[in-house]
C-alpha cells in the first residue's frame, strides 16, 4: 500500500485529507499550525514536523497551501529528501510557470509531478465533490486517480503540468464575473424591496442559474459572510490571472474591475471573509 502525505490543513486541505484518512486508512500530515491537525491525528493520521519529513515518509504527496511563495518553500524543503520515485501533486491555485519549473526540477530527480487545483470551495472539500484539473504525465495521472476520487467528482486531465493551473484561472476568471454579476443582483433586488430568498428561487431556475448563486446567494441572505473561500486568495489568484493574460497580450477588462473591487476590500481589513462578501462592498457604493 502507498503511503499518503498531505501538507496544507486550511479551509479545503483538511477535509480532504480527511477524505483519504477514511478511505485509505493512512496519511502522515504537516501544516504550519499544529491546532488545525488535531482532530485528524485522533482519527489516526501521523504528525510530521516538517514538510520534508512527511516526503521522506510518504510515496504520494498532496499539497495545498496559500500563496505561490509557500508552495515554492514547501516545494524547496521536500526537495532536500529522497524523492526518486515519489510523485508530488500541487493541489495549490498557483502559477502556471512555477509549476513547470518545479516540475522539471523533481523530475529530475527520480519524481513525478502533478499540478491539480480544485474548485468547489469548502462545500466541495466536505462533500468530496471537488472538480479537479490535472496536468501532468499520463502514467502519473493514472497512479493518482484513486485518490483523486476520493476527494472529488469532476477529474480531467488537461495535458502537461501547467495545464491544470491554466484551466483554474478560466475558471477563477468566471467566478470572477459570476460574483460581480450575484452581488449586483442582490443589492438591486434588495433596493427593489424583494424577498431576496424568493427572488434567488426564481431565478436560478432560469438561465441566471448557476453554482455561485444556488451556494452563495443563500448565504448572503443570511448575512453570513464567513469564508468558504476567503477574498485574499482569490485575489491573489485574480493576479495570476491578470498576470498570465498580460504576457498572452490579452485585456481582461471584467477580470481586472473585480479584481480591483476585491482588492480595496482586503486593504480595508476584509480579506479573511469568503468571497460572497463582495455583497457588502457593492452595498457601499
Amino acid at each position: 500500500m502507498e503511503r499518503l502525505g498531505f501538507i496544507g490543513l486550511g479551509v479545503m486541505g483538511k477535509s480532504m485529507a480527511g477524505h483519504l484518512l477514511g478511505k485509505f486508512g493512512n496519511i502522515n500530515i504537516y501544516s504550519r499550525t499544529k491546532a488545525k491537525a488535531l482532530d485528524l491525528i485522533e482519527k489516526g493520521a501521523a504528525w510530521y514536523s516538517s514538510a520534508k519529513e512527511v516526503a521522506e515518509n510518504s510515496d504520494i504527496i498532496f499539497t495545498i497551501v496559500g500563496y505561490p511563495s509557500d508552495v515554492r518553500e514547501v516545494y524547496g524543503n521536500m526537495a532536500e529528501a529522497d524523492i526518486s520515485g515519489k510523485l508530488f501533486i500541487d493541489m495549490t491555485t498557483t502559477e502556471p510557470s512555477l509549476e513547470i519549473e518545479l516540475a522539471r526540477l523533481y523530475e529530475a530527480k527520480g519524481a513525478g509531478f502533478i499540478d491539480a487545483p480544485v474548485s468547489g470551495g469548502d462545500k466541495g472539500a466536505r462533500e468530496a465533490s471537488l472538480s479537479i484539473m490535472c496536468g501532468g504525465k499520463e502514467s502519473d495521472i493514472e497512479r493518482a486517480m484513486k485518490y483523486f476520487e476520493a476527494m472529488g467528482k469532476n477529474i480531467k486531465h488537461l495535458g502537461p503540468v501547467g495545464s491544470g493551473q491554466h484551466t483554474k484561472m478560466a475558471n477563477q476568471i468566471l467566478i470572477a464575473g459570476t460574483m460581480i454579476g450575484l452581488s449586483e443582483s442582490l443589492v438591486y433586488a434588495c433596493k427593489a424591496g424583494l424577498d431576496l430568498t424568493e427572488v434567488i428561487a426564481t431565478v436560478s431556475k432560469g438561465a441566471a442559474g448557476c453554482w455561485s448563486l444556488d451556494n452563495y446567494g443563500p448565504r448572503i441572505v443570511n448575512g453570513d459572510f464567513n469564508p468558504g473561500f476567503m477574498i485574499k486568495h482569490f485575489v491573489k489568484d485574480m493576479k495570476i490571472a491578470i498576470s498570465e493574460s498580460r504576457k498572452m497580450g490579452l485585456k481582461l477588462p471584467g477580470l481586472e474591475l473585480v479584481e480591483r473591487l476585491y482588492e480595496e476590500m482586503e486593504k480595508e481589513g476584509e480579506g479573511d471573509l469568503g468571497t460572497q462578501a463582495l455583497y457588502n462592498a457593492i452595498s457601499r457604493l
